[in-house]
C-alpha cells in the first residue's frame, strides 16, 4: 500500500469487470472520476460464474484484513445465464442456485465491515445476432438475461442491497442492441458509459454516511 490512504473500491466479477479498464471501459471512467479521491481495485475473472466466485470469497475478501473496502461493486450473471449444456459443459448455473450464490456473496461482503457498501450489477441484455456473427455462439438469450436480472434485483431488495438492473438501463436506449456491445456480449464505450452513469447515480442517491459519491469525497492534497 502507498499513502495517504484513500477509500478502497473493489470491482468484483467476470469478464465485464476484467475488461472494464480497456476501450473507454466503465472501470476506467470511475478511476478517472475518482482520481485523487479513491483507489479502485480490479478483481475480474473472464468466464467465471457465481459458483466460482463463492469458492474464492475468503481469498479475495479476507475477513481479517486490517483495511476493508469502502465499496464493492459485484457483477456475475452473464455466464450463469447461458443455456444449459446436455453434458454440463457450460458455465450455466440454475437460477435458484445463482440467486443463492449471490446471497452468499452479499452476506460475506456485509460481514467485512459495517462501513462496507455494496452495489450488485445484473447481467445486461445481449445482441443475439451480433453474438452469433462475431463469436459464433448462440448460448445466451435476452429472455434468460432478463429473468436472471430480475431475480437478482428481487434478492437485493429483500436484503437491502443496492442493485442496478442493466437489462432495464440499456433498453432505455432505442438503439441499445447496435451501440452497446463489441461482440454482442461485452461492452462498447457506449455500454460502459451507461454502466458508469447508473453506478454514479446510485452513489449520489444513496443515503450512506459518509457518502461515497465523488463530489462528496475530499481531494487529496487539494
Amino acid at each position: 500500500m502507498v499513502g495517504p490512504r484513500r477509500p478502497l473500491f473493489v470491482l468484483f466479477g467476470s469478464s465485464i469487470v476484467e475488461y472494464s479498464f480497456s476501450d473507454q471501459g466503465w472501470g476506467a471512467i470511475l478511476a478517472h472520476i475518482y482520481s485523487r479521491k479513491a483507489d479502485i481495485f480490479l478483481r475480474g475473472y473472464s468466464g467465471w460464474n457465481s459458483r466460482q466466485a463463492v469458492e474464492v470469497l475468503d481469498q479475495v475478501f479476507p475477513k481479517d484484513d486490517a483495511v476493508q473496502p469502502s465499496l464493492v461493486i459485484v457483477y456475475f450473471g452473464g455466464n450463469d445465464s447461458v443455456s444449459p449444456h446436455p453434458r454440463g459443459l457450460s458455465s450455466h448455473v440454475p437460477l435458484s442456485e445463482y440467486v443463492e450464490n449471490m446471497r452468499k456473496i452479499a452476506i460475506h461482503l456485509k460481514s467485512l465491515s459495517e462501513k462496507t457498501r455494496i452495489i450488485f450489477l445484473t447481467t445486461p441484455p445481449v445482441n443475439e445476432a451480433q453474438m452469433l456473427e462475431i463469436l459464433g455462439v448462440e448460448d445466451r438469450t435476452n429472455e434468460r438475461c432478463q429473468t436472471y436480472a430480475d431475480a437478482l434485483v428481487r434478492m437485493c431488495q429483500e436484503m437491502g442491497i443496492k442493485a442496478i438492473n442493466l437489462c432495464d438501463a440499456f433498453k432505455q436506449r432505442h438503439d441499445w442492441s447496435s451501440t452497446c456491445f463489441t461482440d454482442g456480449i461485452h461492452l462498447s464505450a457506449v455500454g460502459s458509459k451507461i454502466m458508469a452513469r447508473e453506478i454514479l447515480k446510485v452513489l449520489k442517491e444513496a443515503e450512506w454516511k459518509p457518502s461515497l459519491h465523488w463530489e462528496s469525497l475530499p481531494i487529496e492534497f487539494a
